[in-house]
């Protein structure tokens, strides 16, 4: 908990906490941990995407690995607790059995990625694509918002982009992949629990959408000959509202909205927003989305306006390995604590390493489901609790069944 503390002193922006890919601040982090990691025996690197990996090594060495791990990238304005959490419970299990000094046939590497969170560039998971062999080299010519491409901040950072194929691991290599992170919603605290086994992560797809019409001055053109682009996707944004709620077990966001020219007195020639869906299957996020772009479209005919969409993140929904569920539930049950199963509506980067090898994630609870706010909070018992749970699933863990 006092790393967490300290750990939230990284942040491009004073007296909050951003963090995001690539950024001084996420460089510094990225320093920060590799020195923790040093001091707990581990051998650390950063790869070409900024992935930091700190790996303790299996007796005999060069066996292969246990993953444990999330991200150390934050949203704007976030709370200390997402993703860091998960990092910093693997590296104070590590710390525990170097202290006890105990070994085993495999290596345990805690990995912190760095583009989880989706906040500067178009495309994201760059640090766990790469991991599972799957990141696309047409995202390094993605930009920020101040025309950076994502080639240009890695080499800022210290990377080199031309090593990039260099990251993926082989699945030999890795024998399953653990992510311990807040759970950013109300379940566990409603059921006084304070751990939850993640079942499966819902499929996601972001948008951007492009709204062009007509700028003209505010005071003369006639409201029945305005092309206005904001009033448009204001419409086009209740519809989004409108066919989520109307679809089931689906949701989506409007998390982004800007406007041109944006002046008070200048009727808008042009507005963009994102649009992020979500759902507990492909196929039902996939139908949602197209009753979304039809709805777009139509308003868009009907208000003479032109419209652009462009999907920026496709992730398939991802099921939680078996074997890796029952460790967890073995060993938190070996704790007393009733095994809580539950779905996870956030992605996560295990959903990504799914492709790689058998994955699992292990929920924490936060105190009123709070989550990308400053007001993310844990307590130290549970804190405890998560780290105790780790270290008995390793102590247990099957290397033989993941291999199989």
């Amino acid at each position: 908990m006092q790393r967490l503390d300290a750990f939230a002193r990284h942040s491009d922006e004073p007296g909050r906490i951003t963090r995001l890919y690539l950024s001084p601040a996420h460089k510094s982090a990225a320093r920060e941990l590799c020195g923790w990691m040093r001091e707990a025996g581990m051998r650390t690197s950063i790869d070409a995407l900024g992935t930091v990996t700190g790996r303790y090594e299996s007796s005999p060495a060069g066996a292969p690995a246990l993953l444990i791990g999330s991200h150390i990238d934050s949203v704007r304005d976030a709370g200390r607790f997402d993703g860091t959490l998960g990092v910093l419970a693997g590296l104070t299990a590590v710390e525990e059995l170097a202290r006890a000094g105990e070994k085993f046939p495999f290596a345990i590497e805690v990995v912190a990625f760095g583009d989880e969170e989706g906040v500067r560039f178009p495309d994201t998971f760059a640090g766990s694509r790469a991991l599972a062999g799957i990141f696309d080299a047409a995202a390094l010519a993605g930009e920020d918002a101040n025309g950076i491409s994502l080639r240009e901040a890695l080499i800022t950072f210290g990377c080199d982009p031309t090593r990039i194929a260099d990251i993926p691991r082989k699945r030999n290599d890795v024998l399953a992949y653990v992510e311990a992170h807040i759970e950013q919603g109300p379940v566990l605290e409603s059921e006084n629990l304070p751990l939850g086994i993640v079942t499966a992560i819902n499929a996601l797809k972001r948008l951007s959408v492009t709204v062009e019409g007509e700028a003209g001055h505010a005071g003369t053109v006639p409201m029945g000959m305005r092309r206005d682009a904001l009033a448009a996707a204001a419409e086009m944004v209740l519809a989004v509202e409108k066919i989520a709620a109307a679809a089931g077990d689906v949701v989506a966001t409007v998390g982004q909205i800007e406007t041109v020219p944006g002046a008070v007195n200048v009727i808008a020639g042009m507005t963009r927003f994102t649009i992020d869906v979500r759902a507990t299957g492909d196929a039902a996020r996939d139908a949602t989305v197209e009753r979304i772009e039809q709805a777009i479209r139509a308003i868009a005919e009907r208000r003479r306006v032109t419209v652009d969409l462009k999907v920026n993140n496709r992730t398939p929904a991802a099921a939680c390995s078996p074997l890796v569920i029952r460790g967890l539930s073995e060993a938190i049950a070996r704790q007393g604590i009733a095994v809580r199963m539950l779905p996870s509506g956030a992605g996560h980067d295990a959903m990504i390493v799914a492709a790689l090898c058998p994955v699992g994630m292990l929920f924490v609870r936060c105190r009123g489901g709070i989550s990308h706010n400053p007001a993310e909070s844990i307590s130290i018992e549970d804190a405890d609790m998560c780290v105790r749970v780790l270290l008995d699933y390793i102590r247990h863990f099957d290397m033989s069944a993941c291999r199989a």
